[in-house]
């Protein structure tokens, strides 16, 4: 008989939890509405936290990205590539489960009651492709090829789609310095319905933005198989039942896919397998 695992969602939620306190770690600055710029500033945090963020003692990799492709002074950024790469050669999309503050957002909005919980969108498996194209168009050929008669271009992704600059950044800004809200627009109001329509999205579905929209997350996910750590199915003891597919709430099939670019690592499928047959590797 295979001893009964504990369930990882409560530990999991501790760390996120501890993670996103400490990647927010600048206090001060929701009470005075300033952007922390000391040290720590130059350094990328793994998962989506806005640079902009009046607690955010880091940097977000694709806001980071996007400001050196779209300078006329820098062409490459070898230290946010490296960064990425690292992490995701070490953890793949560990980092989306466990470290992206987003992502608990998404968890906690999840979890209320709805009529219905949607398992997948019709087309499921062409709208996961979504974050691949906004990551090639939107974060890496827009800012390098579209830019002002200064030579600069725009951060568009951040500019125009991500609904993380919107919550931790845009909302808490304009509540806390009263000369902002004079300069609030069409565009402020653009970027508030996206990301009022992922939240609410969030409440049906299991994380929409990580799902179709991220691109940090797409690129932890071409990692996956390779990272360092990664899920093996042992043969000999898996059935086929798929009560791994079935806990999973991004529908994912572990035990044909064990390592799908889409797993983001959270352990439910360990949990309810009943033969112990996902292994850590």
């Amino acid at each position: 008989m295979v001893k009964k695992k504990k369930r990882p969602g409560k530990i999991r939620l501790l760390i996120q939890c501890a993670f996103g306190a400490l990647s927010n770690g600048h206090l001060i600055g929701f009470k005075t509405g300033k952007i922390y710029t000391g040290a720590l500033k130059v350094l990328c945090a793994p998962g989506m936290n806005c640079y902009s963020c009046p607690g955010a003692l880091g940097a977000c990799p694709i806001g980071a990205l996007q400001a050196v492709l779209n300078s006329k002074q820098y062409h490459i950024a070898l230290y946010v590539f490296g960064f990425m790469t690292v992490m995701g050669t070490f953890f793949g999309r560990l980092i989306c489960g466990f470290l992206c503050p987003f992502g608990l957002v998404q968890d906690i909005i999840h979890k209320i009651p709805t009529p219905k919980k949607v398992r997948k969108l019709p087309g499921e498996v062409y709208w996961r492709w979504l974050r691949f194209v906004l990551l090639g168009v939107f974060v890496i050929l827009l800012p390098m090829i579209v830019h002002n008669l200064f030579g600069i271009g725009d951060p568009w992704f951040c500019k125009y789609i991500c609904p993380v600059g919107t919550l931790e950044a845009g909302v808490p800004l304009v509540l806390l310095n009263p000369a902002l809200k004079d300069a609030i627009g069409w565009h402020y109001a653009w970027k508030i319905a996206i990301a009022v329509l992922i939240l609410v999205a969030s409440a049906m579905i299991y994380r929409p933005f990580c799902r179709y929209l991220c691109p940090l997350g797409a690129i932890y996910g071409l990692f996956n198989r390779f990272a360092i750590y990664r899920y093996h199915i042992d043969t000999e003891k898996c059935v086929g039942c798929g009560a791994c597919q079935s806990a999973c709430k991004l529908e994912i099939p572990v035990w044909k896919k064990p390592n799908s670019m889409d797993c983001i690592r959270c352990g439910e499928c360990r949990h309810a397998c009943p033969t112990g047959a996902i292994k850590i590797k």
